[in-house]
């Protein structure tokens, strides 16, 4: 069931993600003025992130891929690239993803003009976004549609 919540609950999160990406790029090239619908959609991104992250949480171990890594232990996951990518791989790369974002949304609220905030909240939510495109098991994601 958390599996299920995970994978589907992590659609919710890209939108607001990519949301939040546009938004500020557009912000940040049209030059507008950092209102609290911008802060609301960054903010939104951020917490819905943090849920995923929660959900993850416990999807990862109450998972089979963990009792493997429970019975083969590290060195053997490390060898399977089938076993290293959703063991190693997707979670630490998240959490890095959601660490930025976190980084991104604090570091915004101490910069003193819209331009600073907008970039702020672009840069790092950006990179995020990339690094979480880059670890979705696409083929299992597609699978659940």
């Amino acid at each position: 069931m958390t599996k299920i919540i995970h994978s589907y609950w992590a659609y919710i999160v890209l939108i607001f993600i990519i949301a939040a990406v546009v938004n500020a790029a557009m912000g940040l090239i049209s030059k507008k003025e950092f209102k609290a619908k911008d802060l609301r959609i960054s903010l939104f991104a951020l917490i819905t992130a943090h849920i995923q992250l929660i959900f993850g949480f416990i999807a990862y171990y109450t998972s089979a891929y963990y009792e493997t890594m429970r019975i083969l232990g590290m060195g053997e996951v490390m060898k399977n690239s089938e076993l290293r990518k959703p063991l190693i791989e997707h979670p630490l790369l998240i959490l890095i993803a959601i660490a930025l974002i976190t980084i991104g949304f604090s570091k915004h609220k101490k910069k003193t003009t819209d331009a600073e905030k907008f970039k702020a909240i672009f840069v790092y939510y950006a990179i995020a976004l990339i690094l979480i495109l880059a670890v979705i098991p696409w083929s299992l994601w597609f699978s659940n549609l």
